[in-house]
């Protein structure tokens, strides 16, 4: 147990020194953007893609259950609840844990194994301030934004669904679904993809710059990065969700 409270501990002291670092010398605007082109713009395909999908197997299946009790025609109302509040943040979450976590990982690792981080700082540089926060802060901008589109292009294949098999009129679904639906629903998404967004790019960060091994070493960091980042999604959506709901 020791160690792994041990390496709780590392983590956490690592985020401190980001956010230290974020406040006392701020973020080169110049990496952020770069970061932002290759977090954002090249995940946007697979989140739409999944978004979209999961939208119209979302309408047909809770058209299947609720068709059962007379309720088809409230399709929209789950569709719209369930992508805002969970499916949009936890699945775009999840496609950029795959991509980019994985990515920054191994990326980081490279540098560590080859000893570019360690020269960096023989050079005075602070690798924390270039490679890591960077990275975070675009994560912390990107990710709502991908929600956003990931929620849009969701009900859009869910309306789809619905009218095309479901004879439900695209006019039903949308008073169904603005009937229901919140601006908490959408900002409670969004602050949850923010959060997860943090936690699974620190997490990659953290892993790929404690790399050792060489190129067994970067896999293991890789994968471990994907691993522990789909977890640390789940885990902190449950906690996320309470702490919503009771406020």
């Amino acid at each position: 147990m020791t160690p792994y409270l041990a390496q709780i501990g590392s983590y956490f002291f690592f985020f401190q020194e980001m956010l230290s670092d974020l406040i006392k010398n701020g973020v080169d605007r110049a990496e952020l953007a770069e970061q932002i082109v290759k977090i954002g713009a090249r995940s946007l395909p697979i989140v739409l893609l999944t978004a979209l999908f999961t939208g119209m197997v979302l309408a047909l299946q809770t058209a299947f259950a609720m068709e059962r009790f007379g309720a088809k025609n409230y399709v929209g109302n789950v569709v719209g609840i369930a992508l805002a509040r969970e499916l949009g943040p936890v699945l775009s979450a999840l496609m950029v844990c795959g991509r980019v976590g994985a990515g920054v990982a191994a990326e980081l690792g490279s540098m560590a194994v080859t000893e570019q981080i360690d020269a960096m700082r023989c050079l005075g540089g602070n690798p924390i301030s270039k490679l890591v926060t960077p990275r975070v802060v675009a994560a912390l901008i990107v990710l709502p934004g991908l929600v956003i589109t990931a929620d849009l292009l969701g009900i859009y294949g869910g309306l789809l669904i619905a009218v095309v098999q479901l004879d439900i009129s695209g006019h039903l679904f949308y008073t169904s679904l603005v009937s229901t639906i919140t601006i908490r629903d959408f900002t409670d998404g969004l602050i949850k993809s923010g959060v997860f967004g943090v936690l699974v790019v620190l997490l990659a960060c953290y892993n790929g710059m404690r790399t050792t091994g060489g190129t067994v070493g970067v896999g293991k960091a890789t994968t471990l990065t994907v691993v522990i980042g789909s977890v640390i999604i789940f885990v902190s959506d449950f906690f996320l969700t309470k702490l919503m709901l009771a406020f």
